[in-house]
């Protein structure tokens, strides 16, 4: 796959192991949705090495000193629903005072083009760092359309992250948005058919929630 500057690939033991079970169609919704908080909160760590800091006053036993932390309410999470929904335990893990918002997005089988439903937002969205998950990144559809529809609503500084995704996705997200980094965990082979990934997970919604 052609590499683009926006986009960066996990490579980390820690996570492989956790993609072999997640993988395995015998793990159960309990465990498939642990992992994938798991890895969402190794991957929000290593996503977030150029976030942005302020400098604060704290005393120490010993003395007053000058420190740095993350601005206050300056983080955002928005799943893509309903399987984004399975990630955002894992981010706030990271930064537990997050404020969520959501978009609603769903595939017409035939075409496979996204289209969206329901979006809602936090209030100064704009202003924050927004971290947009979803655990599948297949065809990229869903995911330009909701960069699209936060770009259009004011927000500057977007992260996507991801869990598995394909080439395709890839591809079709980093030359739509060059300015929007994407992490994804593991990168597979493509896609079939249908647009689901291989050798992907099957359906990370139906796995996270026991539905079909």
């Amino acid at each position: 796959m052609e590499r683009y500057e926006n986009v960066f690939i996990f490579d980390h033991p820690l996570i492989k192991h956790k993609i072999s079970i997640l993988r395995d169609k015998k793990t159960g919704m309990k465990e498939f949705r642990e992992l994938i908080e798991e890895i969402t909160t190794i991957m929000t760590y290593e996503s977030m090495r150029d976030v942005e800091l302020v400098p604060v006053e704290v005393e120490t036993p010993l003395e007053t000193t000058i420190q740095y932390r993350i601005a206050e309410d300056s983080i955002a999470i928005v799943p893509i629903l309903r399987a984004g929904l399975g990630m955002v335990n894992g981010v706030h893990r990271v930064f537990p005072n997050a404020k969520v918002g959501h978009i609603g997005m769903y595939r017409d089988e035939e075409t496979l083009e996204p289209h969206e439903y329901y979006c809602k937002l936090p209030e100064g969205i704009e202003n924050k760092t927004v971290f947009l998950i979803d655990p599948m990144l297949a065809t990229g559809g869903s995911a330009c359309d909701a960069l699209n529809a936060l770009k259009k609503r004011g927000c500057k500084k977007i992260k996507l992250m991801s869990v598995i995704a394909a080439p395709q996705g890839v591809k079709a997200v980093a030359e739509a948005h060059p300015d929007v980094p994407v992490y994804v965990s593991t990168l597979d082979r493509g896609l079939n058919e249908h647009g689901y990934i291989l050798p992907g997970l099957g359906d990370a919604g139906d796995r996270l929630y026991g539905t079909k």
